[in-house]
């Protein structure tokens, strides 16, 4: 064990079920995960991936939103609670400066392995999200929670941090084994980073309301999402087999999902509450 590690100290799995908003994960009644402690409503401090999983690992989990209260306190309060998650009770935080991201400090503090196993490609490991990790990849499949339990890194001598970013909660809220020409596909949604260098003719705004909002498929869509957590509810069942005892595992999103409400679709350049709202689950495997 390394010198730095405190005997009692928990591996942590984060599991980030991404654009999953917290309303379908209340319908897609999660049994094994709901087993893992008290299902909270929260909300994310961004409405994109890549920013929100930045908050995310310098440990600043989805918020309560509170009143009358200084957000120092909010913050003191959040860090603290990784006193529990880690099992180690003299955690101090200071100890983050200056990187400010938990996965370096967890690394080089109490020597913790740390893994990041990540589905969407704006993640991908050549991003400034993948310091601190000594292993971090890009998953072949961007739908395939399954497929990264076998990767899964513990050893006996030092305890793991390990995020999992998890796509089928993402659009189009595909399983593993539907075939792509079956996927869902929205005008404009499909390849948008490929398509930000294309410029509108004669001031025209290219696949605008009209092309994507019909309320009938957006319904759909939020019950694939539901459906996507159905599923993958049985893999996290299985991932709680996979994990040591004592392991602390906290499932929640990045942010989460507009189906048409007051006019929007999707998540990013939006401000709604719909957007920030997420699940927050936490809990011990005993």
């Amino acid at each position: 064990m390394s010198r730095r590690t405190p005997p009692a100290a928990n591996s942590l799995v984060l599991l980030v079920l991404d654009s999953c908003r917290y309303d379908s994960f209340v319908a897609a009644r999660p049994r094994a995960m709901m087993t893992l402690g008290s299902l909270e409503r929260r909300f994310s401090y961004a409405s994109w991936t890549a920013p929100s999983h930045y908050n995310l690992l310098m440990g600043l989990m989805p918020h309560r939103s509170p009143t009358h209260v200084y957000a120092s306190e909010v913050y003191k309060r959040e860090y603290l609670q990784f006193r529990e998650r880690l099992g180690i009770p003299d955690v101090e935080f200071a100890g983050l400066v200056p990187q400010l991201y938990l996965p370096h400090y967890l690394q080089q503090q109490y020597g913790y392995f740390t893994q990041g196993l990540v589905s969407l490609p704006v993640l991908n490991p050549a991003t400034p999200l993948a310091a601190g990790f000594d292993d971090y990849r890009l998953m072949p499949r961007h739908n395939d929670m399954a497929a990264m339990l076998p990767e899964l890194h513990f050893e006996a001598e030092r305890p793991s941090f390990i995020l999992l970013n998890v796509g089928e909660t993402h659009y189009p809220y595909a399983l593993p084994d539907e075939p792509e020409d079956q996927w869902p596909r929205i005008s404009g949604v499909n390849g948008v980073l490929r398509k930000l260098d294309d410029k509108p003719e004669d001031g025209a705004v290219p696949d605008g309301p009209a092309t994507l909002l019909d309320q009938e498929k957006l319904d759909q869509l939020r019950e694939r999402q539901v459906a996507a957590v159905r599923y993958l509810d049985g893999v996290v069942e299985r991932l709680f087999q996979a994990v040591p005892t004592g392991t602390w595992i906290v499932i929640t999103s990045d942010h989460g999902e507009l189906f048409g409400e007051d006019g929007y679709f999707g998540h990013g350049p939006i401000h709604h509450d719909k957007v920030y709202e997420v699940p927050f689950i936490e809990g011990r495997i005993r």
